[in-house]
């Protein structure tokens, strides 16, 4: 049946409500690191895609397969095709969420990775956080309305049975493009209000608002931002522990999504 058009509003509030309560069938996984990435793809035992739905010539991967009544989609960045190490950072995750949307018209989009935690505000090694709104912490734009703009705050799905279910943690997730933290990132951030810091939620967030498809945002801390070592030595020290952790929660979070809708989350 045509929408009428003499209540449009009516109409459009219908159709959300609709895709709502639909069964969640389509599952996009955006992980920036191949080490986050291979757990899980062994673990649902995922397939590399041999032809490509992604343009010819970009280093993306997409794993994906089926679990239950799920589509599960990862993607992966890739390599840098020059220096070979992982896509990481907005920009590739701005371009694979857009892409990967536009390819696989996924019921729901879920940012998946490891972060960086702030004692101060009751994170630890280990810990997985699920996002409750996410922005950006090196866009610094100082005009009027700009600096809103360049903060890019935004709001990540409501799962109030999800965090009761799986019982995470719960944080504010601040991104930006840089493994350490400089003064006036820390500042951004502590502004932010954030719990959690990673390099490519917002970027997420942004597209994912864009195309009006919901986002979730779950993170495991692999080091501490406002600790005493230093970050890099933490990052690499706790990130396949770390890592377990993450895929570990992620299956929890598949097993409760299987069968249900939008609006049961």
């Amino acid at each position: 049946m045509a929408p009428s058009d003499d209540h449009p509003e009516v109409t459009g509030e219908a159709i959300v409500s609709e895709a709502e309560k639909r069964p969640i069938s389509t599952i996009v996984f955006i992980i920036a690191m191949q080490t986050e990435a291979l757990p899980l793809v062994n673990r649902f035992q995922l397939s590399e895609d041999v032809e490509s739905v992604f343009p010819k010539g970009v280093p993306w991967v997409r794993y994906h397969g089926f679990y239950k009544d799920l589509h599960i989609n990862i993607i992966w960045p890739g390599k840098d095709p020059v220096l070979g190490v992982d896509s990481v950072g907005t920009i590739s995750a701005s371009l694979v969420t857009y892409a990967s949307i536009l390819a696989l018209q996924p019921d729901l989009i879920i940012n998946a990775g490891t972060a960086g935690g702030f004692k101060a505000k009751g994170a630890c090694i280990g810990d997985v956080f699920l996002a409750s709104e996410v922005a950006f912490h090196d866009r610094r734009i100082p005009i009027p309305v700009f600096d809103l703009y360049g903060v890019g705050l935004r709001q990540a799905l409501s799962t109030p049975n999800l965090m009761g279910e799986i019982n995470l943690k719960v944080g504010r997730l601040s991104t930006g493009d840089s493994l350490d933290t400089s003064p006036h990132d820390e500042a951004s951030i502590v502004a932010n209000d954030a719990t959690i810091k990673d390099m490519e939620g917002a970027a997420v967030a942004y597209v994912a608002d864009l195309l009006k498809v919901p986002a979730v945002f779950v993170k495991a801390i692999t080091d501490i931002v406002d600790g005493d070592k230093p970050t890099t030595e933490e990052f690499l020290h706790n990130l396949a522990e770390v890592t377990a952790a993450l895929d570990e929660t992620v299956a929890k979070l598949i097993e409760f999504i299987s069968g249900k809708s939008l609006s049961d989350l």
